[in-house]
């Protein structure tokens, strides 16, 4: 079956490759080291920092929810009982806030081309712990199919990174190649439809959503890049360095992204070569400056004041410092 070189295929190398060895507590060849804050998590992929400036990362692989203070790298389950990936991708696979309650985006358990029987969509977390799906993605997917033409075997789609906006949440859709709008009542509508480029994280920033781009294989630097859009056409605004998985906002306008790294061919949906990811801050000529380079497999980057937080595919947690100044956006 010829695939349309998703996000899913990409994400799950990642995620087998997650045995690849640790690089070396110092990263970062050009610009700030990092820190590691801690190691040990479960399936991580996505991740955001809280209310209370803590990190929550998604394991999918035990289902559940982990919070990381990044002071001083402790940790504890902030919500477990979520669905467990059923391949070596998906189940809770990313974490917003919404105000002070947490939502899971929760993908590939329901399509029955991996006889699965879950739900794909949106889970608020409760008070007491226990989870409501508010947004069943899988289904609205199958029922809304790309348009005809569109190459695709995946009918849920594979819902990868989700981002709390005003009045719901932005979910980016590595398989289908398109944004959804969910609200917070469940409504949910295509923002944007895009052809083959693999869309991962995503965030709003100045009502402005900006989209990180891993790009099809070869996944050369030309298609790693960042694409703005909002009442405009889609736009790109950052390209030149491959595989690009998030992006990030900082103060005064900064953009920040994350690159996996060098793709070493091989087959479809391999991953990035080892210790290859870099930290990156986008440039207003649309190129990037590289600030760290040498982190392995890097999956989920949030930015928390000066400090740049990057979370790997091998459960690690690092913190890099980010420049006073910088190319701002």
């Amino acid at each position: 079956m010829h695939i349309r070189q998703p996000v899913f295929a990409t994400c799950l190398a990642f995620l087998l490759a997650v045995t690849t060895a640790h690089a070396t507590a110092d990263y970062g060849g050009q610009g700030p080291k990092g820190k590691l804050v801690t190691e040990g998590l479960l399936g991580s992929v996505g991740a955001t920092i809280g209310p209370d400036a803590a990190l929550y990362v998604a394991e999918g692989a035990v289902g559940q929810i982990r919070r990381v203070d990044l002071g001083n790298g402790s940790t504890s389950v902030f919500a477990s009982g979520l669905p467990v990936q059923i391949i070596p991708l998906g189940g809770v696979i990313d974490v917003a806030f919404h105000g002070h309650t947490a939502y899971a985006l929760v993908s590939l358990i329901g399509d029955a081309l991996l006889g699965a029987t879950g739900t794909d969509g949106i889970y608020r977390i409760e008070p007491d712990g226990s989870y409501t799906i508010i947004a069943d993605l899988g289904t609205y997917s199958k029922n809304n199919p790309p348009p005809p033409g569109f190459d695709y075997f995946l009918e849920n789609g594979v819902q990868f990174a989700i981002e709390s906006v005003d009045d719901g949440f932005l979910v980016s859709d590595g398989h289908l190649n398109r944004v959804l709008h969910v609200t917070l009542g469940g409504d949910i509508r295509v923002v944007e439809q895009f052809g083959n480029i693999a869309p991962a994280g995503l965030i709003e920033h100045d009502n402005v959503i900006y989209m990180a781009e891993v790009g099809p294989v070869p996944h050369d630097a030309a298609t790693g890049r960042i694409e703005a859009f909002s009442w405009f056409e889609p736009r790109v605004v950052a390209a030149g360095v491959p595989m690009i998985v998030d992006v990030a906002a900082g103060h005064r306008g900064r953009l920040f992204a994350l690159s996996q790294g060098d793709f070493g061919g091989g087959a479809p949906g391999d991953p990035a070569l080892p210790n290859t990811g870099r930290l990156l801050e986008v440039r207003r000529d649309g190129t990037f400056q590289v600030l760290a380079e040498g982190i392995n497999l890097p999956s989920a980057l949030n930015v928390l004041g000066p400090h740049a937080v990057v979370v790997t595919l091998t459960g690690e947690v690092w913190r890099f410092p980010l420049p006073n100044r910088g190319p701002r956006y």
